[in-house]
């Protein structure tokens, strides 16, 4: 990827996440990064890498889209790190619904994407946004994910709006 990274696109971004890079960067600082890389921005390019320290501890970094010039894959993710990257994502956070509870808040978050015309559909116990975003439990704006900031943020506000439960 000679110079095309800004240009070439989330499909060929996608080969790389959850993957140990070296990214080679044109800048007059630090000229290689190396990480695993959590997601790129769709709009500038950027990639975020992180670098896991001591137990449970993560370093991130940012590396602007428009200064790098070459991405390397040196490793491959297994199942055990792309766990650990998508941990970083989510927020745990205890939960102090019963199940009942929760299986109303995710009925009513769903009935009311659905109500605004939008796809959605039950997996496990996550909700799938349109193939591109996913709502856990508790089912709060602050509980959806997605690589698309653009939609995340369209769903979050809509979500803020729903009726109460």
């Amino acid at each position: 990827m000679q110079r095309t990274w800004s240009l070439s696109g989330p499909l060929d971004w996608m080969r790389y996440i959850n993957k140990y890079v070296e990214v080679k960067a044109g800048t007059s600082e630090e000229r290689e990064h190396c990480g695993w890389l959590l997601t790129v921005d769709p709009v500038s390019a950027s990639l975020v890498l992180v670098n896991f320290g001591e137990v449970g501890r993560a370093s991130v970094r940012v590396v602007m889209g428009h200064v790098v010039e070459k991405v390397e894959v040196l490793q491959e993710g297994d199942q055990e790190m792309v766990d650990r990257l998508q941990a970083i994502l989510i927020q745990t956070q205890s939960s102090d619904l019963d199940p009942e509870q929760l299986q109303l808040r995710k009925d009513t978050v769903q009935l009311w994407l659905q109500k605004n015309l939008i796809p959605v559909e039950e997996e496990g116990a996550e909700l799938k946004v349109a193939g591109v975003l996913t709502i856990s439990a508790p089912y709060r704006p602050e509980d959806c994910r997605s690589c698309n900031q653009i939609i995340l943020d369209r769903i979050q506000r809509l979500i803020r709006i729903k009726p109460e439960y």
